[in-house]
């Protein structure tokens, strides 16, 4: 039997029915300037008649701990960017500023100024300002040698540019982007997976590989073909379940499998896991989906990018379910 996600110790239907029972609660607090909130990708907040404000918050999970472990800090930060930048790309926003908090019982310079030197890489990879942050120092709280990170961007969109999924129709191509492994989720089944199968050195510092930034690439595509794309989704917690989150009106099936990383492939198969639950729970070599009625030329047009995109599936008539229809490695 294979190693779950929950057996790793962490509940994803729990963490579903908070975010259920907190919407109402964090909802009464929106004016009419909110567009959107709990739910997307980001939360939109209207600036003026013809912009948006868009913003988003995430932190880096239990990869620190294996960053703690191997004591290799310089890359933890690309991925506390990557994990808030890829989701406010998701409506087409260009990221303006960002944010950090570093959270430790005892600050170690060398420790704080390496994972700074990760923050600062994503921030310019993602041609975004890094103006402000939070160091904490909360003896009691962690271990010594632990520390924790959270992330904040903002960005802007203009109205006419927004992505959001209204445009999506029955019939739409989805392609997807790759990623560089498992970016910065389920973390705590990945580790679980290295321990109890004593992994080697080697795959543990594969498994460190940052989280993948495509501002560039995914702002350049809507400079240039904005009318051919309908929606944008992250592939991040939960992984394949993040698609629908395109538009809830429709149904997305997925009938082929990403190329996966060597590393990923060997950590997917010492988990003992079957496909489906592990497209349930990483991102299986995807980290970007874009939904598309000319796939052609997304398609040319990423690889001029520097990608490497292929076709996963189709958008039809629905509910906002996910068929995974392919599930072989």
């Amino acid at each position: 039997m294979g190693i779950s996600y929950k057996d790793s110790g962490v509940d994803i239907e729990k963490g579903d029915l908070f975010v259920e029972r907190i919407t109402k609660m964090v909802r009464s607090t929106y004016d009419k300037q909110v567009v959107s909130g709990v739910g997307g990708f980001c939360a939109l907040y209207a600036l003026d008649p013809d912009r948006y404000l868009a913003s988003s918050t995430d932190g880096v999970g239990t990869k620190i701990k294996l960053a703690i472990e191997l004591g290799l800090h310089d890359t933890i930060g690309i991925d506390l960017v990557a994990m808030c930048v890829n989701d406010l790309i998701c409506s087409g926003a260009r990221p303006l500023f960002f944010l950090d908090y570093f959270a430790s019982s005892k600050l170690d310079l060398e420790v704080s100024e390496s994972v700074l030197k990760g923050i600062v890489d994503g921030c310019i990879q993602s041609s975004m300002a890094l103006i402000g942050g939070e160091t904490a120092e909360m003896p009691g709280m962690y271990q010594i040698g632990d520390y924790d990170l959270a992330g904040f961007s903002v960005g802007e969109v203009k109205k006419s540019e927004l992505v959001d999924g209204l445009r999506l129709k029955d019939g739409d191509t989805l392609i997807a982007l790759p990623s560089t492994g498992f970016h910065s989720n389920g973390y705590s089944l990945v580790r679980k997976i290295l321990e109890l199968k004593k992994s080697d050195l080697e795959l543990k510092k594969a498994c460190l590989t940052p989280t993948k930034i495509y501002v560039k690439t995914i702002l350049a595509l809507l400079h240039s073909q904005k009318e051919y794309i309908k929606g944008i989704a992250n592939i991040t917690g939960s992984g394949f379940l993040n698609i629908p989150r395109i538009n809830d009106k429709f149904d997305y099936h997925v009938n082929a499998v990403a190329p996966l990383p060597a590393f990923m492939q060997n950590v997917c198969k010492l988990s003992g896991l079957d496909s489906a639950e592990l497209h349930r729970t990483f991102n299986m070599g995807v980290g970007m989906v874009i939904a598309t009625d000319n796939p052609e030329i997304i398609s040319r047009e990423l690889e001029m990018l520097g990608e490497k995109p292929f076709i996963i599936g189709s958008v039809s008539s629905g509910s906002g379910k996910i068929f995974l229809e392919k599930f072989e490695l």
